[in-house]
């Protein structure tokens, strides 16, 4: 078994092997606004939901691979306190792939990727019309991880509205997997499709309930 120390390995390479091996990632396709009005639009796949009281989704964000900069996403999010995550489907794949490059500020990635920005009911942040799921989030808070290249900023946020496509909502509040084609990042320029299901009952509880 090969065994690694994370300070000996170059930083650059510690990055892939993380996503390498932590996979499959889903995709949050965050959408914000600019204090100038700018609609922008970017993949992020460290990504993930983590609580439902309140509701709250998790992603990270690097710094620009060119200019050590930050991201326009966390610029524009920390201006306004919102922002929305469109969820990324199959069909949906190239739009999102065209979104990922690397834009000056005055680009609107919408209009890049000829997708549609429709208003959002809670936030300012413009939805991605075409996702069959977007998640209204207002700013919960944001933690600094390390500093330098390959440190980030994870941006924790509240859920405050939900829209859901009816193709792919089956009531009570499930969502239809085969409809809804779901896609997954891997390393490279791989990605994974939803399409190779398998079901484990998990084992019953053997704690007693508190008061019992």
């Amino acid at each position: 078994m090969v065994e690694l120390n994370p300070i000996d390995v170059p930083q650059r390479d510690l990055y892939k092997l993380l996503i390498g091996v932590v996979v499959p990632r889903p995709i949050a396709w965050v959408s914000t606004i600019s204090p100038d009005g700018v609609p922008n639009l970017a993949p992020f796949s460290f990504f993930n939901g983590v609580a439902s009281n309140p509701p709250s989704l998790v992603f990270s964000v690097s710094y620009r691979e060119t200019t050590h900069q930050p991201k326009d996403t966390l610029a524009n999010l920390q201006a306004s306190g919102d922002f929305v995550v469109n969820m990324v489907t199959e069909p949906l794949a190239t739009a999102m792939n065209i979104t990922a490059g690397e834009y000056p500020p005055e680009v609107d990635e919408f209009q890049r990727a000829g997708l549609t920005p429709i208003p959002s009911i809670q936030v300012s942040a413009p939805r991605v019309a075409e996702s069959p799921v977007q998640f209204e989030c207002r700013l919960n808070q944001i933690v600094p991880i390390g500093e330098g290249p390959g440190s980030a900023r994870l941006v924790i946020g509240t859920i405050v509205y939900i829209h859901i496509a009816d193709a792919i909502y089956r009531e009570p509040y499930k969502i239809d997997i085969t409809a809804y084609q779901p896609i997954g990042r891997l390393a490279g320029s791989s990605y994974t499709r939803v399409n190779d299901l398998f079901e484990l009952q998990r084992p019953a509880s053997e704690i007693k309930p508190s008061g019992s």
